[in-house]
């Protein structure tokens, strides 16, 4: 697939010229073209990418939508022009596709490699809080930009998390509890044995002694 236009325009903007440049002593230095650094040309790979994933036209049944990438998926795609024209027709089969019942939220996740490309997908104004939360660090997200709903649901989900976790540690607390309390019961019942066992030994040894004693008188 063609670099776009964009993506050429980026490189060239960073390419930096190096002539003339004057060091301390009042010289002139020249040079040649810099070579854009690695960090740089993925910057532009990625801002090609996103503006070509923008210009493809969302079926109007996806009410908000993000895209995942992975960084090393950014890299094969950037390293393999294959890989990133299956992944790019793969999006936009998906983002053009109509989803039923109306108004669904679609969140896509590209990884390593085509096996690791999946879509999840949620229907309904009630089913969105998983969307929102699992989308919140999405290299590319649209929305129906209803944010106090959105900002809603993802509180509403993460206080339903906060409450199962909750009553997991409460649960967990209350069995080391009662482990501690039949560690308890068990160490005096074995002390008890114990004292048990010298009172024992003690009588017995004065019963011994008493006897001694009246047969020599």
């Amino acid at each position: 697939m063609a670099i776009s236009v964009i993506g050429q325009n980026y490189y060239q903007n960073n390419v930096t010229s190096v002539k003339n440049i004057k060091n301390m002593n009042g010289t002139e230095e020249t040079g040649g073209m810099r070579e854009l650094t690695e960090a740089e040309e993925m910057a532009a790979f990625k801002k090609d990418f996103y503006a070509e994933l923008e210009r493809i036209p969302k079926n109007r049944t996806i009410t908000n939508l993000a895209v995942n990438i992975s960084e090393e998926a950014f890299k094969n795609m950037k390293d393999d022009p294959e890989y990133r024209a299956k992944i790019m027709s793969a999006l936009q089969r998906d983002l053009t596709s109509s989803f039923a019942p109306l108004k669904a939220s679609l969140l896509i996740t590209v990884g390593a490699t085509e096996k690791d490309y999946r879509g999840d997908s949620w229907s309904g104004p009630n089913n969105d809080s998983e969307f929102f939360a699992r989308s919140q660090d999405s290299f590319y997200k649209k929305t129906s930009g209803q944010k106090d709903r959105q900002k809603e649901l993802l509180e509403e989900y993460l206080e339903k998390r906060a409450q199962a976790k909750k009553q997991q540690q409460e649960m967990l607390n209350e069995k080391i509890a009662k482990q501690e309390q039949e560690r308890s019961r068990l160490a005096k019942a074995w002390n008890s044995e114990r004292q048990m066992a010298r009172v024992s030994s003690t009588y017995e040894a004065n019963i011994i002694t008493e006897t001694a004693i009246d047969g020599i008188l």
